[in-house]
């Protein structure tokens, strides 16, 4: 359908007015609202994010892009209630305790909204008990914690032990990133997950989600 491909196309160019104005005409043409978001938007997203990976697209690219996603989803989302379609899951995003760090932060946010996924940022300098009471209050699949730091990624052990010392203990997967994370790092703290950018980051909740 040429109007979704048009859709996706443009999203990638990061051409915001013209995003929401097809996402419109797509509605007014009795497209599924479901299948604007599936085939237009989040295909787009998705393009996107293989190609930032790939090192094709670089921030600014993938910052243009994910602004006028949001712009197409705000046109959107009317007729997903409407219809009922629900987000694929949801992450509680923050950058931890003393670190103001967010660009990273930032960038895995609008890869997770990427696919399909509710994202409640915390922003910066978040207390482990926040992302607690946060996943709680938004009955969140996943944590997602990020530090750019040395000396603050150490905050990342204490969200762990504060899930496994609350009511969420197993129910909800605890990711961590960030420059100086690693995979070894990640398995010491006994986090469910590492990944080195935002786009595998991305792919990995969708899978804790999808998988659940």
């Amino acid at each position: 359908m040429s109007t979704l491909s048009d859709i996706s196309t443009l999203m990638q160019q990061g051409r915001a007015p013209k995003v929401k104005e097809l996402v419109q005409q797509a509605l007014d043409e009795g497209i599924p609202a479901e299948q604007i978001l599936e085939e237009g938007l989040l295909a787009g997203m998705n393009i996107v994010g293989k190609k930032f990976k790939n090192n094709e697209v670089f921030v600014p690219e993938v910052l243009i892009a994910a602004r006028a996603m949001s712009k197409g989803v705000e046109v959107l989302r009317p007729a997903l209630v409407k219809d009922g379609v629900s987000e694929r899951g949801t992450v509680v995003i923050g950058t931890i305790r003393g670190d103001l760090h967010d660009i990273g932060k930032n960038l895995v946010r609008m890869m997770m909204e990427g696919k399909g996924l509710k994202v409640v940022d915390l922003g910066t300098d978040v207390d482990p008990e926040r992302f607690v009471s946060a996943a709680r209050e938004e009955k969140a699949d996943i944590i997602a914690v990020s530090a750019l730091l040395t000396t603050t990624m150490t905050g990342m052990r204490d969200v762990v032990d504060a899930v496994n010392a609350s009511d969420l203990k197993g129910k909800v997967k605890i990711m961590v990133g960030g420059a100086p994370v690693t995979q070894a790092y990640a398995d010491t703290i006994g986090a469910d997950g590492y990944t080195a950018d935002a786009a595998s980051a991305a792919e990995a909740a969708l899978a804790f989600c999808v998988n659940k």
